[in-house]
């Protein structure tokens, strides 16, 4: 088992890494291009980038290879050979389940100690490439806008020579009031060596900038002052940073990206007690600042004085502390005052909202972005646990999976591999951003995804061990058959070696007993059952039951005989089955309550009420064929 998974585990993991990280590079492909980055630079940004889809590419992995091991089992039949050995599917898959096991411990490793460096160092790497300067490329005919300070156009360049023709320069580097434009003919543009500067040699060109206003002693404004040259030969020179910088480790460190799972827990523990406090502080805050606090201030305060006076008396301490607050009426006092005196009351009552809204704003906001510090450092803490969980669960999904569908290859694995890890992945995005922004807890957002596959590893499981074919399209197209009535008839073939030839006068009275029990059943069992009385009186139906025995019992006896009219009537008998009514299993009382919930409940009533139909039209061919084979033996005795 270990030779046919590891290679195809190595491939798949191989192939998946690769898909996700060409995802990756075109989502970061704009920071890249056009900044003259080094191959080292690129190298290491792949190979942390690598490092870090990691988590993504092996559950996807293990999902494809073992389905496509136990697909390839199943579709060469050595599979059932193994069964067939009488070794169980669960013994099968126990040396992948030790392979797994340990792969998923060192994913766990690998997520909580390499993981916060491979963070730390491919975030800051691509932070370092954004704040990179673009490549220097003046292109033709437009302003180029990437040099800070500077518009430049070039009307033609010489890729040859590199000079740079019909050359116009606006430097707003002193700010736009400052402005300088610079007209030439032609010029060169070239770095300095340590790439710190570009130094732009112009030629047979002029300038022209405003000077700074000049204002009089009384203050009144004079003509603005400018200064226009006439040059031959002019060098510029411009601050440029053409390097490559790196940027400090040490604030992503910091961050929950880069801690481990002590880190983590004891970053969670100090902030969630800083929220706490922010909480406790802002809550007293608003009731210090309620109006109801203001005004009932002046009773406690004479409460406890009185009772710092007589420290003795704690009853009239307590008395005077349960007093009510006083109610002042604030109409009676608004309406006293001038129009002038409401005015002023009103613009001081708007701008004290303001103020009180404008601290409740910032309080909150603070609060916010401490609440959801706590919430990204919850999330990373499991995060170190669900990549393991998932390699798990997807390699119980993925080895019963190969084993029902038996086949192999790069097909239909890697079509149903695609579904599920599609799947997998949106729930698992949808799980953390609940849990980011606060709408979930952490570890609800965090495992529902794993919440939702296990289920479904452990029935792909439960079905593969007992050789189940849930997937069999031909299981499904019967049941169809089956509930509409459509199903096949049966087959009733001359035995060439007749052991035991049937005894026609005992069968005799079996098939009038048969068909009196069918007039019977029709006679007790109308088309039409009431809908309170359905779903009040559950039950299978046991009477039917009874016949199709008796019936497949007479079926079996006269299957001997050596008479074909008599072996070609029987294949006219129905096969009884799948006609117990929906509500079998609920006893009256839940059947009833279900029954009251009418948009679910008519639905059943009115396919039990068709089924129940079938049902009949099945017993009355039963009494008919009944019948006749009675008169067709009694016509064979008599012949003999």
């Amino acid at each position: 088992m270990l030779q046919t998974f590891l290679p195809l585990f190595i491939m798949t993991f191989g192939i998946c890494l690769f898909i996700v990280l060409m995802q990756f590079l075109w989502r970061y492909i704009d920071d890249m291009v056009g900044k003259g980055l080094g191959i080292p630079v690129l190298g290491e940004m792949f190979f942390y980038a690598a490092l870090f889809l990691l988590p993504m590419a092996l559950p996807l992995a293990i999902l494809l290879a073992s389905l496509m091991t136990f697909g390839n089992l199943g579709e060469r039949l050595e599979l059932l050979a193994m069964k067939s050995a009488g070794v169980s599917l669960i013994h099968i898959m126990r040396p992948l389940m030790i392979t797994i096991g340990i792969i998923s411990i060192g994913a766990f490793f690998f997520q909580n100690n390499a993981m916060p460096v491979v963070q730390v160092k491919l975030y800051s790497l691509l932070y370092s490439m954004r704040q990179k300067s673009p490549e220097l490329d003046i292109p033709e005919g437009v302003f180029y806008g990437e040099i800070t300070g500077y518009n430049v156009y070039v009307k033609q360049k010489d890729n040859k020579t590199g000079l740079l023709k019909d050359v116009m320069i606006y430097d707003y580097s002193d700010g736009f009031n400052n402005a300088r434009v610079i007209k030439a003919d032609s010029g060169r543009l070239k770095t300095s060596a340590d790439k710190l500067f570009l130094v732009l040699s112009l030629f047979n060109g002029e300038s022209f900038e405003n000077l700074k206003n000049q204002t009089g002693s009384a203050g009144a404004k004079v003509a603005v002052p400018y200064r226009r040259e006439t040059f031959g030969t002019k060098e510029i020179l411009i601050e440029f940073d053409a390097n490559f910088t790196r940027t400090d480790e040490s604030f992503m460190q910091n961050q929950y990206m880069g801690k481990k799972l002590n880190d983590l827990q004891t970053s969670i523990d100090s902030m969630t007690v800083r929220l706490d406090s922010i909480k406790a502080l802002n809550a007293k805050s608003v009731y210090e600042m309620s109006y109801r606090r203001t005004f009932s201030k002046p009773k406690r305060e004479e409460g406890n004085q009185a009772g710092s006076s007589q420290v003795n008396n704690t009853d009239s301490l307590k008395k005077k502390q349960d007093e009510p607050a006083v109610i002042i009426d604030f109409d009676s006092l608004y309406q006293a005052q001038p129009a002038s005196g409401k005015a002023a009351l009103l613009v001081r009552a708007k701008s004290n909202i303001e103020s009180v809204k404008a601290d409740y704003y910032f309080k909150a906001a603070t609060m916010g972005d401490e609440a959801y510090k706590v919430r990204r450092h919850l999330t990373e803490w499991h995060k170190k646990f669900t990549l393991s969980f998932a390699c798990m669960v997807f390699f119980f999904i993925g080895a019963p999976l190969g084993a029902i569908i038996r086949k192999g290859g790069l097909g239909m694995p890697v079509v149903i591999s695609v579904i599920l890890f599609i799947f997998y992945y949106i729930v698992d995005n949808i799980g953390f951003k609940m849990a980011r922004d606060g709408v979930w807890a952490a570890w609800e957002g965090m495992w529902l995804s794993s919440a939702v596959l296990a289920p479904l590893g452990i029935f792909l499981t439960y079905k593969a061990v007992n050789d189940s074919v849930i997937l069999n399209a031909d299981t499904y197209l019967n049941a169809l058959k089956n509930l509409i009535g459509k199903r096949s008839g049966r087959k009733v073939e001359k035995k060439e070696v007749i052991i035991f030839t049937p005894d026609y006068e005992a069968i005799l009275p079996r098939l009038d007993k048969l068909a009196n029990d069918c007039a019977s059943y029709l006679k007790g069992h109308k088309r039409w059952l009431n809908y309170i009385t359905f779903w009040r009186q559950g039950g299978k139906d046991h009477t039917a039951e009874q016949l199709a025995a008796e019936m497949d019992g007479i079926i079996e006896e006269l299957a001997n005989s050596d008479q074909n009219l008599l072996l070609n009537k029987l294949m006219d008998y129905p096969v009884i089955g799948g006609y117990n009514q929906l509500n079998a299993n609920l006893n009256g009382k839940i059947g009833l309550a279900l029954g009251i919930l009418i948009p679910i409940g008519l639905p059943i009533y009115l396919l039990a009420t068709y089924q129940r139909k079938l049902l009949r039209h099945d017993i009355q061919v039963v009494q008919k064929t009944s019948r006749e084979l009675e008169d067709m033996i009694k016509s064979l005795e008599t012949k003999n």
